[in-house]
């Protein structure tokens, strides 16, 4: 292992090395920076790009004929294996794609983040940074028309078309990040591909082994599994029950399973042709005249036929570079060896080469080579219900080729939300359940006329401020932009398994839903129920700041449409039911993370600024939109009114905070001269006051002249909520 492979303390940027930070000096702090992410100064082609504009102008035929080109046009700074780069693109598509979970949506290919730490650097990533500088030229040549992300992903969906195989379409439409998303959680370790026991609880022994939450790959630095077997042990049903449960995180059944790795190991070798303590730091710790180049090998000329990147050596099948059966018939052919690469990895070979399985060298002309299974492949055919599926394929090549193309598809596009984000003529035409997909909008749009008639059927229904709030926010705060799942269109928040859940039972949206119902049932006009919670929504707000003196308007956009029981994916759905939503004072038992710090992550996952996110809080709490009957945070007494009591009132400095029992969830503020209990509160309550960044924030809210400023922020922040999933909108 080389010297940059052990994690050092995160300094964050430093102008000067070694400088110590606040982050340095209070660890516990609660950490802002996830939202400001996207400040418009960041990104180099002005706030005004939007991406699909920019795509549209894109000739993607002359794209995918450049890409073709480079394929076999093999450079002499990294020669590509038998003439050939279809397989190197492959991996890195699959390695960018590939880090997505749908535990909390988080990884995917769709920001183009292989481009920076820690991905970049990580040891599973070895020597893509190759393949992303072979791609240059053309990233170059199109500029801001198509993007990295796009590009990574695209390159390896048409390597597999130059190399015979019928890919099940190809979907443009990601967007770049120019800074690293530091807020995602990889994992506890201190060290890259330390033993997996700091992310797993359980045991072996009697099954109860299980890979942490919302983890997906089962050691630091890795995509998905170890190839060697868990913890470098070549165990073929271990490293099945691994394979398992981290393809499963990434939303993959067995099926899917089989057929990515038979069809993804159809094509390419495993490369460690040399000792792998030869291998230098990895890009992230190379020098300035690396130029961003990474794992250095001095041993030979360090490429071609002596590159080391897993330290597994040989490639699966004698055709790496065609689409084909060779993987299972060459895996089912032969009786299969444990032997160590010239790295020293553990990898199988058969104990005696049949004849036609000889794999012609990557580089050397005339030379033969075994082919070479890792211990993950064995467990295709030891673990019994993947054995029982390759034998299906290796019987019926037909279906793995369907089954592959649409598990790629699903890979490659997973973190993308539903279709109608997805740019160019390669889009198929059929809709995935894994699409989230709704119907599309039939007739006519209701027009001013019908909506003010709407709003005041809504008013008049004896509906509450609070319950018309609440519900739509339950409804639409289901979406978050790391894979641009739920939100309010669809109106699912009806159906299974959001009507079930904790926080909609205890909230009662039940009941407002079928208020609302009966509103459209009555109604001629042509409105969805989605539309007509997210209408609801605003003619709360609008009647809780006209309760407090204000008037506002919450702009409002139809067009959402009802989805069916039959469109909503239960199983995947489940993974966004909220344990926390701080909006609402709702935390869930258990967990161990600060309830501050989950409010941080809802407000990113809903795209949130923190003027909105602040002034969102304070709005929620004076309406009195609490999970439940929950009064904690409800710091006035005009409840139901939208005003900036919550504001002035924690800010004000004749209340001092005491934590309630032994716990440090909830406190109880008292009057400074009397000690009588005047409120209590939550840490996200608290956090207004504490954290100087979100206190600046609330004294502006709460000083002469912020309440109006307050509410603003408070519609601004409300709308970006209930239209987070409408792509027609905004891209």
């Amino acid at each position: 292992m080389s010297d940059d492979q052990t994690l050092r303390p995160d300094y964050g940027a430093r102008t000067t090395p070694g400088l110590r930070g606040n982050a340095d000096w209070w660890p516990e702090q609660l950490n802002l920076n996830v939202l400001h992410q996207k400040h418009p100064g960041t990104n180099p082609l002005g706030d005004g790009y939007v991406y699909a504009e920019a795509f549209a102008e894109l000739d993607v035929d002359a794209l995918t004929a450049d890409v073709d080109a480079l394929m076999t046009d093999s450079q002499d700074w990294w020669p590509a294996d038998w003439g050939h780069y279809g397989p190197f693109f492959i991996r890195m598509s699959w390695h960018a794609a590939g880090t997505y979970r749908q535990t909390d949506g988080r990884g995917g290919g769709g920001t183009g983040a292989q481009r920076f730490a820690p991905l970049n650097s990580w040891p599973d990533n070895g020597n893509l940074d190759k393949a992303r500088r072979l791609l240059w030229p053309i990233k170059q040549k199109y500029g801001e028309k198509i993007s990295w992300a796009d590009l990574f992903v695209f390159a390896g969906n048409r390597a597999m078309e130059t190399m015979g195989f019928q890919t099940f379409g190809f979907a443009f439409g990601r967007s770049d990040i120019w800074a690293p998303e530091d807020d995602i959680y990889w994992g506890p370790e201190t060290e890259w591909l330390a033993t997996t026991e700091e992310r797993y609880s359980g045991t072996w022994e009697d099954g109860s082994r299980t890979l942490d939450n919302p983890l997906a790959a089962v050691q630091m630095g890795l995509i998905y599994v170890n190839p060697e077997g868990p913890n470098g042990v070549p165990d073929a049903m271990k490293s099945a029950h691994d394979i398992r449960e981290t393809f499963g995180r990434m939303a993959m059944n067995d099926r899917e399973t089989v057929a990515l790795t038979v069809g993804g190991h159809t094509f390419g070798k495993m490369h460690g042709a040399a000792p792998d303590d030869v291998i230098g730091t990895a890009p992230e710790g190379s020098q300035i005249h690396d130029q961003g180049f990474g794992w250095a090998n001095p041993h030979e000329t360090g490429l071609g036929e002596y590159t080391v990147t897993s330290g597994l050596e040989g490639a699966w099948t004698p055709t790496p570079t065609q689409w084909d059966n060779s993987y299972l018939n060459t895996i089912f052919a032969h009786q299969w060896e444990l032997v160590e690469s010239p790295a020293g990895a553990k990898q199988w070979q058969p104990v005696e080469v049949k004849d036609g399985y000889w794999v012609p060298d990557a580089h050397v002309e005339g030379k033969v080579t075994p082919p070479t299974m890792s211990t993950a492949d064995m467990a295709m055919i030891t673990d019994p219900a993947y054995l029982e599926i390759s034998k299906e394929f290796h019987e019926h090549p037909d279906r793995l080729a369907d089954e592959f193309a649409r598990a790629w598809y699903k890979l490659l596009h997973r973190d993308m939300g539903p279709k109608d984000r997805y740019l160019g003529p390669q889009v198929p035409d059929e809709v995935l359940i894994w699409q989230d997909p709704v119907p599309e909008h039939e007739g006519p749009l209701v027009d001013d006329a019908q909506v003010a008639a709407l709003k005041q059927q809504i008013a008049d229904s004896g509906l509450s401020a609070t319950q018309l709030v609440a519900t739509a926010w339950a409804s639409a705060s289901t979406y978050r932009q790391t894979d641009h799942r739920g939100g309010a269109n669809g109106a699912r928040i009806r159906l299974e398994p959001q009507a079930g859940w904790d926080i909609n039972v205890r909230s009662g949206v039940a009941s407002v839903i079928s208020t609302l119902e009966g509103i459209k049932e009555a109604s001629d006009a042509n409105i969805s129920l989605a539309d007509l919670i997210v209408l609801g929504g605003g003619v709360g707000v609008e009647m809780a700041a006209k309760a407090a003196g204000h008037d506002v308007t919450v702009p409002f956009h139809p067009g959402r449409t009802d989805a069916t029981q039959d469109m909503t994916e239960v199983d995947t759905f489940a993974h966004l039911e909220p344990r926390a939503d701080a909006f609402r004072n709702y935390l869930q038992k258990g967990g161990g993370i600060p309830s501050e710090h989950l409010l941080v992550d809802k407000a990113f996952m809903l795209n949130l600024t923190a003027p909105q996110m602040t002034a969102l809080i304070g709005g929620m709490r004076a309406i009195g939109a609490n999970a439940g009957d929950e009064t904690h945070g409800l710091l006035t007494d005009r409840v139901g009114q939208l005003t900036n009591d919550f504001f002035v009132n924690l800010l004000d400095m004749g209340t001092v905070w005491e934590p309630v029992g032994e716990g440090d969830e909830v406190f109880t503020g008292k009057d400074r001269a009397t000690g009588a209990s005047k409120w209590t509160a939550t840490r996200v309550d608290l956090v207004f006051g504490h954290n100087s960044q979100l206190r600046a924030i609330a004294e502006e809210y709460a000083s002469s002249g912020g309440e109006r400023r307050m509410i603003d922020h408070f519609v601004d922040g409300f709308v970006r909520v209930m239209e987070a999933d409408r792509f027609d909108l905004h891209r």
